[in-house]
């Protein structure tokens, strides 16, 4: 299959040109004006629009177990709604259960995405810790492409990695470089102002953020980002939804430490008076970790986006449907957090961003694409319009408009966050692999097309710590 791009305007992170796109064997072929192109390949009319490259989301959670349940979106209908929305890859995150060897996680999600109709990569937890859970950090960066590593700092008797687990973990991502990512909750006091708000009679979804303030998450952020300073390692903080945690990611980096930031689409958008909906399932509906904010925060999040401080954009994309929430009816507490995004992120950034003069186009393609590729080492394969990357492509319509709803949205979920929110710009048309899957709100997906991606571990920065603590700091690595 080839298909010929005609007469848009590419947008890439680096430049805007107008420029034609030929793609032929799921690769970009040529870029440029009077393409010499073989008969019969498939035309797509892209005047007026402008041709990006495809969405990645670096945080998703497809077929979570989580919480006594398993989220509603599957890697199959997962992917399918990123491909509506403009989103191409996604890089998702295997959790292995405390105790469990974190290869037989691996296998067990690997399995689970067989599934995907488009491009996946995975982050995998660290839960844990062991001299096989060493092992097997160096099995998954030497023979099975992963280079980063979740690290809970929340979800006290669960899943949640203390300084311990941290600085075993960190110093082991080091050693194989691999970066180290940070869910940045203080699980310990979360823990303890739960039990509070319960205590107190409080019971119902206001409570999540009553017992979440923006200083559990400050404390957890500048704690995880000394930790990685004291031992000379990259740091990548998820969903930051602070103030005061993009203050201490701002400072470290001033300070040339090598930290990135991570916001998602709904704290940009979403403001905490959503948990004081009188309706319990639509309050309920907004639990996640961390929770959404007040409007002060979000202002801080977009000038972080603006200065470059906060990299990627994101949706933590895990889906649970009203009867799933229900199990938190009287214990908030006990309501699966999660809520969806894959779909609409690119649409309401561009909307909110480009459309309100927040971002530039080019940095919509950076903090939508080719920052998470960079950051996760995929680039230029991923995130480019470039001779020879993948033909992941998505035709951005500017003058395009629609009202989202989860009455017409492809994500496998009950309920939408941006509920009745118009935008102007949309996907009308989305390349995976170089295969039209999304044409005009027609989706048309192969199950099991997509691929799994290799992600290679860095080199130059972490063989330079390394050699230079070997030369003047021997120490063994932590285990």
């Amino acid at each position: 299959m080839s298909i010929l791009i005609k007469g848009g305007t590419v947008v890439t992170a680096e430049q805007t040109i107008r420029a034609d796109v030929y793609c032929a064997d799921g690769k970009i072929k040529q870029v440029g004006d009077k393409l010499d192109v073989p008969t019969g390949a498939e035309i797509i009319d892209a005047g007026g629009q402008y041709v990006m490259p495809g969405g990645i989301d670096p945080h998703t959670h497809m077929q979570l177990p989580f919480m006594g349940t398993v989220a509603s979106e599957d890697f199959y209908t997962g992917t399918a709604a990123g491909l509506a929305g403009g989103t191409t890859s996604i890089i998702d995150f295997v959790i292995p259960a405390p105790q469990q060897k974190l290869m037989d996680a691996f296998h067990q999600w690997r399995d689970w995405a067989e599934k995907a109709v488009s491009d996946y990569s995975f982050h995998v937890a660290v839960t844990w810790w062991d001299d096989s859970v060493y092992e097997d950090m160096g099995k998954l960066v030497a023979d099975h492409g992963v280079n980063s590593f979740k690290h809970f700092m929340a979800y006290k008797n669960a899943i949640m990695a203390d300084d311990e687990i941290l600085v075993n973990s960190f110093s082991r991502a080091l050693e194989l470089g691999a970066i180290p990512t940070v869910h940045a909750e203080n699980g310990e006091l979360v823990f303890q102002l739960q039990r509070k708000m319960k205590e107190m009679g409080i019971t119902g979804p206001e409570g999540h953020p009553m017992s979440r303030p923006p200083e559990v998450e400050a404390e957890a952020a500048n704690r995880a980002i000394r930790i990685a300073q004291a031992l000379e390692v990259p740091v990548y903080l998820v969903h930051v939804s602070t103030q005061e945690a993009l203050q201490s990611i701002t400072t470290a980096r001033s300070n040339s430490q090598r930290v990135f930031g991570e916001v998602l689409a709904g704290h940009l958008l979403i403001n905490d008076s959503v948990y004081r909906d009188p309706d319990w399932e639509r309050a309920a509906a907004h639990v996640m970790s961390p929770p959404f904010r007040p409007k002060n925060h979000q202002a801080a999040l977009w000038h972080g986006l603006q200065s470059g401080n906060l990299q990627t954009t994101a949706t933590d994309h895990c889906c649970f449907c009203a009867d799933q929430k229900a199990a938190g009816r009287d214990d908030f507490s006990l309501i699966p957090n999660g809520t969806a995004g894959i779909e609409n992120r690119m649409e309401v950034l561009w909307h909110h961003g480009v459309s309100s003069g927040r971002l530039t186009m080019n940095e919509f393609v950076k903090t939508t694409s080719t920052n998470a590729a960079q950051i996760f080492n995929i680039y230029p394969r991923k995130g480019s319009v470039t001779i020879g990357a993948d033909a992941d492509l998505v035709v951005w319509d500017p003058e395009a408009t629609k009202t989202i709803s989860a009455k017409t949205h492809h994500q496998n979920i009950d309920f939408n966050i941006f509920e009745g929110m118009e935008v102007k710009g949309v996907a009308s048309h989305t390349l995976s692999n170089g295969k039209l899957v999304y044409k005009t709100g027609e989706l048309t997906v192969e199950r099991g097309a997509g691929k799994y991606i290799d992600r290679p571990p860095f080199a130059s920065y972490y063989d330079s710590v390394n050699k230079r603590r070997e030369r003047n700091q021997p120490t063994a690595v932590a285990r």
